[in-house]
């Protein structure tokens, strides 16, 4: 007899729980069924040989998702990491921020064993929803041994992706997510995991970062560039008490001269993150500046605020923060 595998599902609400009218895939409200029901999907063969076992953690639009619900998840998942019993996680999301969550999971999570994210484009309600299958595949990575010490993943569609590198990459098709500058990792087909590369930077495990119960994180601006707009909008930041700051500038990072020069006088006060607009590739230091720089490296805007944070709650300085965005 094939041995049981266990996994826990933890929601956290999003598409894949919305409801709506039926068979419509817009209109409709997120985060509407518990975790208990989206396993109803599970088929019989599947429950066989893996026990899946449900925990809501909160069921609202991602875009709702807070901090505090970050560590919450993070802690759960580390305390029943442990558990011998245990042989991974999934963890049922809203796109809208789930590669910003799958990024702070990859930082904070303490356990080689599968953790994997999903979600869903259409409403359980819609036609051809496409909760149900993510969901059923995302178990089947979790009980992968191949899944094994990769780090958090996100599979979505049939692909699965690291975290620190996927990004949602369209508002309404079903293929909702791309590996930013490496591509995915692998595809579940069927019950089979075909694993084509691994991640390169450290995660879990191999951070310095620990969060409990009563851990909170500092908060961290964030600001787009744009032609001719007004530097004014940065001293908001520092008089609104941020710690830190991420600049997304144009190109390779840039914005204009007195964009420059108002952030190289914040970067006196706060860390300052230079980070791209763009899809792909790197930041690159500009000659001209002479604040206190870090750069983002090829991190997107949003998940350089999840690393600064996270940063921040370990040192202030410059240059240390700087070798954490070049190891993460």
């Amino acid at each position: 007899m094939e041995p049981q595998s266990k996994v826990i599902v933890f929601g956290m609400g999003g598409t894949i729980a919305g409801t709506g009218s039926a068979g419509k895939s817009i209109n409709y409200q997120p985060g509407q069924l518990d975790v208990d029901d989206l396993l109803q999907n599970i088929p019989p063969d599947m429950r066989s040989h893996t026990t899946v076992v449900g925990q809501q953690i909160c069921n609202v639009n991602s875009d709702d998702v807070t901090s505090q619900q970050w560590i919450d998840l993070a802690c759960r998942i580390n305390a029943r990491a442990s558990d011998p019993d245990v042989d991974g996680f999934v963890v049922t999301h809203g796109t809208d921020t789930l590669e910003e969550t799958a990024y702070f999971l990859n930082l904070t999570v303490k356990t080689k064993k599968p953790v994997v994210i999903t979600g869903a484009m259409r409403p359980a309600t819609a036609l051809s929803a496409d909760g149900p299958l993510n969901l059923i595949q995302a178990i089947r990575l979790a009980t992968n041994r191949q899944a094994y010490g990769l780090g958090v993943l996100v599979c979505f569609a049939g692909r699965v992706f690291g975290a620190r590198d996927v990004e949602k990459a369209t508002t309404f098709g079903v293929e909702g997510f791309i590996g930013r500058n490496s591509g995915c990792l692998g595809s579940v087909i069927e019950d089979d995991f075909q694993l084509y590369q691994q991640p390169v930077r450290a995660h879990t495990t191999d951070t310095e970062f620990d969060v409990g119960d009563s851990a909170s994180l500092p908060t961290v601006g964030i600001a787009y560039f744009s032609s001719e707009s007004d530097a004014g909008v940065l001293d908001y930041f520092t008089s609104s008490g941020v710690r830190g700051l991420v600049v997304a500038g144009a190109g390779a990072g840039c914005y204009s001269q007195e964009w420059n020069k108002r952030i190289e006088q914040i970067s006196q006060k706060i860390c300052v993150v230079r980070c791209s607009r763009v899809g792909n590739g790197p930041a690159i230091a500009d000659d001209s500046y002479r604040g206190n720089l870090v750069l983002g490296g090829d991190l997107s805007p949003q998940k350089a605020v999840v690393l600064l944070r996270l940063a921040l709650s370990v040192t202030d300085k410059p240059h240390l923060i700087q070798k954490m965005f070049e190891r993460y």
